[in-house]
């Protein structure tokens, strides 16, 4: 097996950058960022007991390594998070789901647009959020939709297809939900006026807007336009009726967010608290996965992914610890914001309070989950506890393996066995089997074999047992199960056979089938796991048989040894393919002479034919 050059090492610069650990296949295992990138990472290959155990499984995996080099430590702090993002590797933190987290965006355009967003388009348009309380956002932009007459189509808007007259006023100009800028109703900077407002609204700034709009409410009452004094007032409520919903916590009216975080072994629930003109904002959760790190450093990976498209960013984080490197992320926020973050580490008075309630949100947030994840482990499904009635079994029966015969006029017997947990197929634990120790037609026998085999290995390699074992077939094939479990002292186990015919379900000791209903939701799971079986066997009985097939057709070439024949088996899908192809094609492919190859076509298209 090949391992990780270490002269690789020998070859990365002493500069600030960013590295990738790839495996054989060249995928990406985890992306970091260093001060000096030769030193970082030569740490991982250098004895040291103090690696976690997620390091040490990494490391056995790499096998090769490559890099970035940049200019500065905030770019690589920058390049990193967005090649994580981009890349998910197994071994860096996971924060789930901030591939897609949703945004407000306002457009960059003449007469930007307003709308929610999962995709960060980089064309100068304006980002909010991360948001992730759907619920709150969705509130949020509906709010703003009844106090700004902003457009909700989707075309672009300019002078020029204002001039042309490309598009028409909609119902929502006469319902004075916009002001139709597609006609040229509302001029370019009265509209920019309106967005700007909007922006204000989205950083809290509410009262600024109140106050805006009351003075057009009492300018359009005192020029006798009532009807535009009632819009006016309509707006006023909706802002009020959205800012009675934030609850009042402090009496600064400084902007902040508020980070706090509970884990949980490698999980960890972290909570942002946007505190907005003294009033909370919001409050998102981001869960996260694959944690070994310390607490800093955590913060460091939620403030750089949280921020990193987002242009909602205040002057103060309000952090229970500092994160590490905590200068290069304040000069990435400044740089992003276009003005001065701070980081408060508050140990009392308001903040201090506010960190606590955020920890609190984070801590019942983590057993919520804790909760959830065992309720997930325990649930069963109701057609499992169903079948647990049907055969009157004392558990449920959450994991059942099927075994089916195929054959052909009593060739190319093979049997499957597939396997399913909780209803639903596990694929990766299905089993071909081709039948050994019996000659001709008997799948009573071959039944007895392939049961014996797998519970043989199963036993010996201490793998877990099923909880039920179905057999497709009836009397006979079951007793032949019973026989090969009995002989391996494993006779406890259920075993069950499901005759084709009449869809009838036998138990070992009972003549009689069992009297289940038709319609019984257990009868229809193990109907769909004995189908699966059969379709699981016959796919390999006709996929073996088109092989063997295809090594008789070709045993009489002259030139055409077991290791050709085996070739040409490996490299083309059946005697189909190889009619139709030139022989210079399996030439090329297979490696065999032209002459021998020339052979193998005409043998194929006579085949074919015939």
């Amino acid at each position: 097996m090949n391992t990780f050059d270490k002269d690789r090492l020998k070859q990365i610069p002493k500069k600030p950058g960013v590295y990738f650990f790839k495996d054989t296949s060249s995928h990406i295992l985890y992306i970091g960022k260093a001060k000096e990138l030769r030193t970082r990472v030569r740490s991982y290959f250098q004895k040291n007991r103090h690696q976690s155990a997620k390091n040490i499984s990494m490391i056995k995996k790499i096998r090769d390594v490559d890099w970035i080099v940049v200019s500065s430590e905030v770019e690589a702090l920058l390049t990193e998070a967005n090649l994580i993002k981009k890349y998910q590797p197994f071994y860096n933190v996971n924060l789930r789901d901030d591939k897609s987290f949703p945004y407000i965006r306002i457009t960059k355009e003449p007469y930007p647009r307003v709308f929610i967003t999962r995709t960060i388009v980089k064309d100068g348009s304006r980002y909010f959020g991360p948001y992730t309380d759907v619920i709150y956002l969705r509130r949020t932009l509906k709010a703003i939709r009844a106090i700004f007459p902003i457009r909700s189509c989707d075309f672009f808007i300019d002078d020029d297809v204002i001039e042309k007259k490309k598009i028409s006023l909609c119902l929502d100009y006469h319902i004075k939900k916009c002001e139709g800028p597609c006609e040229g109703m509302v001029s370019e900077q009265i509209y920019g006026e309106m967005i700007s407002n909007v922006i204000k609204f989205l950083n809290g700034r509410t009262n600024d807007i109140e106050n805006s709009i009351t003075e057009k409410m009492n300018n359009a009452s005192h020029d006798l336009r009532f009807e535009d004094a009632g819009v006016f007032r309509d707006q006023l409520t909706a802002i009020k009726d959205f800012r009675e919903r934030q609850r009042k916590v402090s009496a600064d009216f400084k902007d902040r967010d508020i980070f706090a975080l509970a884990t949980d072994e490698d999980y960890g629930i972290a909570v942002v608290v946007r505190i907005r003109n003294g009033r909370i904002n919001s409050r998102e959760k981001l869960s996260l996965r694959n944690l070994d790190s310390s607490e800093e450093s955590i913060f460091e990976t939620i403030l750089t992914r949280f921020y990193l498209e987002s242009d909602f960013i205040p002057n103060e984080i309000v952090l229970p610890k500092e994160p590490t490197n905590s200068d290069q992320l304040i000069a990435f926020l400044k740089q992003k914001r276009k003005g001065s973050v701070k980081f408060k580490y508050a140990e009392r008075g308001e903040k201090a309070k506010e960190l606590r309630l955020a920890y609190q949100n984070a801590k019942l947030l983590l057993g919520e989950w804790k909760l959830n994840r065992m309720k997930r482990k325990d649930f069963v499904p109701k057609m499992v506890e169903q079948l647990k009635e049907d055969l009157q079994l004392k558990s449920s029966p959450r994991k059942i393996e099927a075994f089916d015969i195929s054959h052909l006029g009593g060739t190319n017997t093979v049997a499957s066995m597939v396997s399913f947990f909780d209803g639903k197929p596990k694929k990766n634990e299905y089993r071909k089997y081709n039948i050994k120790t019996v000659e001709g037609i008997d799948d009573f026998a071959s039944m007895r074999e392939v049961v014996l085999r797998r519970y043989s290995r199963v036993k010996k390699e201490g793998l877990g047992f099923p909880d039920l074992i179905l057999i497709d077939g009836g009397k006979g094939q079951l007793s032949m199960a019973v026989s090969a479990l009995r002989e391996l002292g494993l006779e406890y186990i259920t075993v069950i056979g499901i005759a084709k015919r009449l869809e009838e379900v036998f138990v070992p000791g009972h003549s009689d089938p069992q009297n289940i209903p038709k319609s019984s939701s257990g009868l229809i799971l193990l109907r769909r796991i004995r189908d699966e079986a059969h379709r699981f066997a016959i796919t390999f009985q006709r996929t073996r048989r088109k092989k063997t097939s295809l090594k008789s057709v070709f045993d009489d070439i002259a030139g055409m040894g077991p290791s050709r024949v085996k070739k040409i088996m490996k490299d083309f899908n059946g005697i189909d393919e190889i009619a139709s192809l030139d022989p210079k094609a399996i030439k090329e492919k297979s490696g065999i002479p032209i002459s021998i190859a020339k052979e193998v076509v005409r043998i194929a298209k006579k085949t074919n034919l015939a």
